[in-house]
């Protein structure tokens, strides 16, 4: 009897033993495969937000690459070395092309011509002559000039530059200047549209000594497109702009100040030289008034003047 009671109780032992095994293996599974799921979500994730950051940064990285490109600077190098930018330069074309254009109809000297000389002489307008006698040719007095004049190192120390109410006058004097003068009647029998034969001309004639001057004004012409306002011009549709453009020039050159006012909106053909003549102050205290790092102003931009 006793060996029957102890039988039944190991069978009952071995099978409880068997049933509990189950519920352990369950118990350890189970929390495994949630933390797989849950480390392979984060990775996910974050895999997700770091793309979206590069393509969010991305965008900020071209504009301003495009915005710098658009904001190259040069040095101009003729009576005086200038620093400018692209749109420094692209301000000065459209100022001056007008009259440049009237120029070509009235004398028969391309306008791109004109306008890279412009450039190149007076630094954009931005040059010492440009903004102290509206020189914009660099035309120095010759024999016979009785006009005003400014004494510039040049070649030699200083020497004598003409001197100008306004920037038309400069540019009319120079067309005079060039059709006035033999030693330049070659360049008139080339093509009005051949601007290269006209900038090696220039400098075959003595216009300037640097060797690399026919290169330079082609250059302008080429990069900013000079020889379409040539193709304007010998349209046979066109029609001059140019005396409203000189009288704009003028009138701009001459306009009275009110001394009341605290502030300037720069107008065309505006310079730091000539509003600081204007108010009566020094460039460097303009300059500081407004935190301008350079001297590069566009139209419409306002300046603090008292």
């Amino acid at each position: 009897m006793f060996k029957k009671i102890l039988l039944a109780f190991t069978i009952i032992s071995l099978i409880g033993c068997n049933a509990t095994k189950p519920v352990i293996v369950t118990s350890k599974k189970a929390p495994l495969k949630q933390r797989t799921e849950i480390v392979q979500t984060t990775k996910k994730t974050a895999a997700i937000r770091s793309n979206t950051t590069k393509q969010i940064l991305s965008k900020p990285v071209k504009q301003q690459q495009q915005q710098q490109s658009n904001q190259e600077t040069e040095v101009i190098v003729s009576t005086s070395k200038t620093l400018v930018t692209n749109d420094v330069i692209k301000t000065y074309i459209y100022q001056f092309k007008d009259i440049a254009m009237g120029n070509m109809k009235n004398y028969g000297i391309p306008a791109s011509i004109i306008l890279a000389q412009g450039i190149l002489e007076s630094g954009a307008g931005r040059g010492d002559l440009a903004k102290n006698s509206n020189n914009h040719f660099g035309i120095k007095c010759h024999a016979g000039w009785t006009g005003e004049s400014v004494k510039h190192d040049d070649d030699a120390a200083q020497e004598c530059f003409r001197k100008y109410d306004n920037p038309s006058e400069s540019y009319k004097d120079h067309a005079l200047f060039l059709t006035g003068r033999s030693r330049y009647a070659k360049l008139f029998g080339f093509s009005k549209g051949d601007y290269k034969a006209w900038a090696k001309g220039l400098r075959a004639a003595g216009y300037a000594t640097d060797p690399k001057y026919p290169d330079k004004l082609i250059s302008y012409i080429e990069r900013y497109n000079l020889h379409e306002y040539d193709n304007q011009v010998l349209d046979v549709n066109y029609v001059s702009n140019e005396k409203q453009m000189v009288q704009e020039l003028t009138i701009e050159s001459k306009k009275p100040i009110d001394q009341g006012l605290t502030s300037y909106v720069v107008q065309k053909g505006d310079t730091l030289y000539s509003i600081s003549k204007k108010f009566e102050l020094r460039v460097e205290d303009l300059k500081q008034r407004n935190n301008l790092s350079d001297n590069a102003l566009s139209i419409g931009q306002k300046l603090v003047v008292k």
